[in-house]
This record gives structure tokens, sequence and C-alpha cells, in this order.
């Protein structure tokens, strides 16, 4: 029998005397304790009996991938190698790499690069393709894996090898961990008179600060009396920020969120505890489909207290809530304890994966009010006081997405294009250029018209309707037709989402930011808002 793994041993040792903790029902406790005992008879028997070796470790993964995979996406096993290297540590004394990484097209890449960071100063560009992390494959770590891993003591190394386009073979590098700085607020400037802009990646442990200090800064330059705190794409991170940040606009004792869960441990609410630095600034927050969790708890709060505009799209819905428990032998588990809720009482959360049912597909949501007696529905992430954006991902945007077609065209684009073009901008050219890249690539995708002609196609078939044969062709012709002009029926929203990836190739974070806004419609409208103070106020119910 191969040797069990440390933890192991101690999880068949410890099986018999496991239990939840002593508020439990007895059911609960029985149940616990039959499927542990059942659970740890099986996995020695099968370490120990089956018909070849079996790696112990590896059979538990497996095991652990699968319990928690029918929970929820963020309810994460880390193993000691991990928590080793990442450490897990939420004091904000662990050292990074200066990079940021996610799953794109099926591989991990570099997303963003903290300027004059260690990464960037090595050499590594967004766009590179993971193959290592420290000494890891990156094949088969998720997001949070890989994130965890490029964390560890500020001065320790971090060995890298990623793949390039126009690039043979893997680079390596050996990046040197700095302490952590904060650079979550990646633009502060000034877009009209008496109107600044803040740019807030994520949460960080001075994202409250940098926002204060973007404050001060605007009214330093010259007379402000209105802001935009953009939020778009932002993540979230840390609660506590998120909760300084709101109190910078309301008065001291304002609650911003509560958390409930099962435990008693899990129910706190969390109000504003200093007095307001900016309490009569008309406020603009922009938000969009990738504004989650610590964003949401900003804008849900700020639309609760009529406080200011939500503008842009409905957020992404994650409101629930993660903590880090120390498991044996250096492993760590990060698991869901309870879930947020605004001022209001409104549920953040818009996916229940114990039903498997999305929120924002129920017809009737639960509504709630706000302090001016305005009306907001719960469930399904932050709805926006002034909706605006590019339209709703079509089918060939998602498809282009999941194959990774922006992400190695802007490789390709800068591997042939050393230097950003003057004026650049995605003419017609370089989108047919875009065209015909994906297509050669092989992109394959079905709109929503041919699925619901091949519904149609089925339900004809068992009604016996063989005579409408040559109408449905027709109507499948038709589809085809059409599908042959997605590329020009979704252009503004393909060019905008081209101009973003390749302009990450060549600007700093802070430098892409500020290039963005310009002919962005989502600040465009956040300037008419906070431009007319009587269309501001009647939106906040005034």
């Amino acid at each position: 029998m191969r040797r069990l793994a440390p933890f192991v041993l101690a999880l068949l040792t410890l099986a018999p005397l496991a239990a939840p903790p002593a508020a439990a029902q007895d059911a609960d406790l029985f149940a616990v304790r039959k499927n542990f005992g059942l659970f740890a008879e099986l996995y020695a028997t099968l370490a120990g009996e089956y018909v070849d070796p079996v790696d112990a470790e590896a059979l538990m993964r497996t095991g652990l991938s699968a319990m928690l995979g029918e929970l929820d996406p963020y309810t994460v096993f880390f193993d000691e190698a991990v928590t080793t290297d990442g450490r897990l540590s939420q004091s904000g004394e662990v050292g990074g790499a200066g990079l940021a990484v996610a799953m794109r097209g099926g591989a991990l890449v570099v997303t963003g690069l903290q300027e004059n960071g260690p990464a960037e100063r090595q050499g590594v560009r967004v766009g590179d393709r993971i193959m290592q992390i420290a000494g890891r494959e990156a094949d088969g770590l998720n997001d949070e894996a890989a994130r965890e891993l490029l964390r560890g003591e500020p001065g320790s190394t971090l060995e890298l090898a990623v793949e390039r386009e126009g690039e043979g073979g893997a680079l390596q590098f050996v990046l040197v961990r700095a302490e952590a700085e904060s650079h979550d607020v990646t633009a502060i400037t000034t877009l009209a008179d008496g109107i600044g802009y803040i740019r807030l990646e994520q949460f960080l442990y001075e994202s409250a600060a940098e926002v204060r200090g973007g404050i001060d800064s605007l009214r330093q330059s010259g007379e402000m009396d209105a802001l935009v705190l953009d939020l778009r794409g932002n993540p979230g991170g840390l609660l506590e920020q998120a909760v300084e940040i709101v109190g910078l606009f309301v008065p001291r004792g304002t609650p911003v969120v509560s958390t409930r869960g099962r435990s008693a441990g899990t129910v706190q609410g969390y109000t504003t505890r200093d007095e307001p630095l900016a309490p009569d600034l008309r406020v603009a927050v922009l938000v969009d489909g990738r504004s989650a969790s610590a964003s949401e708890i900003v804008a849900g709060a700020m639309q609760d207290h009529d406080r200011g505009v939500v503008v842009g799209e409905t957020t992404f819905g994650k409101g629930l809530v993660q903590i880090v428990r120390p498991m044996p032998y250096g492993t760590a588990l990060k698991l869901t304890v309870s879930r947020y809720y605004t001022p209001s009482g409104r549920s953040i959360q818009s996916v229940d994966y114990q039903q498997g049912l999305d929120a924002r597909d129920v017809a009737e949501r639960p509504t709630f009010t706000t302090t001016a007696g305005r009306t907001v529905r719960g469930g399904g992430g932050i709805e926006p006081d002034e909706a605006v954006g590019l339209g709703e991902e079509s089918d060939l945007e998602a498809a282009l997405v999941r194959v990774g077609a922006f992400l190695r065209f802007a490789n390709r684009y800068r591997a042939e294009t050393p230097t950003l073009p003057a004026g650049f901008a995605i003419d017609d050219e370089l989108l047919r250029d875009f065209r015909r890249f994906a297509e050669g690539e092989g992109l394959d995708y079905r709109t929503a018209a041919e699925r619901e002609a091949d519904a149609l196609a089925e339900a004809l078939a068992e009604a016996g309707y063989g005579g409408a044969d040559d109408e449905l062709a027709d109507l499948r012709a038709a589809v085809e037709r059409e599908k042959a002009q997605d590329f020009e029926r979704h252009a503004p929203r393909l060019r905008a989402r081209l101009r973003q990836e390749i302009l990450s190739r060549y600007l700093a974070q802070g430098d892409l930011a500020r290039r963005l806004l310009d002919g962005d419609p989502v600040v465009e409208r956040a300037l008419e808002v906070l431009g007319d103070e009587r269309r501001y106020r009647r939106l906040l119910g005034d």
C-alpha cells in the first residue's frame, strides 16, 4: 500500500470523532458522523486494496474537488504548497510579484502589471501565457490558486515560465517579491469643470486612503463639486475598505452593509466610523457586469442612502462572504460563511448555487425602499439608476472571448508592431483583419436564433409536420445570412473590447485607464447627470 500523506492519515484517525459544532441539530450530527465514517472506510479500502497502485493524495484531491464543486466557486481548498508559497495572509505584509492573472480562452494569462513592479521590471508582459508558477504547472490551477502562488514573503523569489507570441519556447523569469504596494487607484483626473474622476481597480489595504487622497488632490487642483467614482471591472476585496469609502460621503454611523450566516459569529452590521470628507459632493458611481463584491457594497450603499447616482450596467452579483480556515498540515480551506445585504435589506447575490437558479431570471424579485422612498430590487446584483453601456454581450463576442481571440490577436499585433502607432484606433481594416484572424482560428458558434430554429425543427418533427421542411430550410438560410452580418452588427462592442485589449499591451495601468476615458459612453452619461443638478436630484428621489 502506498504511504498515505500525513494530513490524510490524520483525517482517517479523526474520522470517528469528527462532528459539527455543538449547536448543530442531532440529525445533522448523526449524518456528519455517519458519512464521515463511511468516507474514511471507503477511502482506506480503495487506497489499500484497489487492483492497481493508488496515489492516495491525488485520490483525496479529486474527492475534495468534487465535494467543494457541489457548493460554490468560492469555496476552495489550498494544499500545503499554496499556503506556504502564498501564505494566505490577510495582514497586508505579504509580498507580491506585481502582476495580475486570470483565465482567458482556456489559459492562465497575465492581465495586468503593477507599474515599476517586479514583473514589469523583468520584462513580463500583459498577454503572456503562464506555463509554470513556483515550479507548478499552470494547467489545472484555477484563478484563486494561481493568485495565492504569486504571493509570499517579501524578498523571496518566484520562478515564472511564460509563453509569448513571436518567441520560441518558454521565457523564464525569476522575480523577487516586493512588499505589496497599494496602487488600487489607477487614475485621478479632471473630466470637466468642477467634475473629478477617480478609478479604483480593487479594494485592498489602502484603498480608502487612496480615494481620500485623490479627492484631496482634485480639490487642491481646482474647485470640485462633483465626482465620478469608477468601479467598473473592480472584482472587490476587503469589506472594511468598502465601508470606509462609503464613509467619505455619508454621515458618521451610517449603515453600509450587513452579513448573515448560519452561526452567530457571521451575523454582523457595519457602519461608518468617521466624519465624512465630502458630504455635499455630487457623486456618480460607475459599475458594470464585472463589478463585484466590495464594489457592489459601495454602489448598493450609495444607492440605498440616495447619496450617489449609479451609472452603467447591472453588477456581477457576488454577495457571498468567505473566510480562510487553517486545516491540518499547513493546508487551508477558504469557505463561504455568510451573505451580504445592503442597508435596505436586499441581497446582492445573483446565483443560488444550491438550486442552480439565477435571480435575474426570476420575474418577481423582492423589492426594497431607499431612504428617499425609491424602489430597488433584491438579488441579481446592483441595478443602475442610469443604465448605459454597449449592449449585451452577443453570441459572437462570447465565442471570441471563449476561444481567446481578442487575447491572441492583441498578442500578435504587439509582436508585429513594437511601438503603438500615433492616433491608434480600431478602424475598419483592423476590424476586418481581426475577423479573418478569428475565422482562421476556427471560430465556430451558434446563435440564439439557430438554437430556436433547432427547437422548432424538433417540435415539427415530433408533430409530424413534414410539409414545413421547405419553410424551415428557408428560415435556416435567412438566419445564416443574418449571422454573416454579426461582425458589422456588433462592431461597436467588438471595437471597444479589441481597443482595450491592444492598448493594454503598450500602456501602463494608469495610462491605459486615462486613455480609455476618451469616448466612453458611460463616463459621458455620468457627466451629463452630474452637470445637470435638477436631473441628478430627480434621479435620487428629491
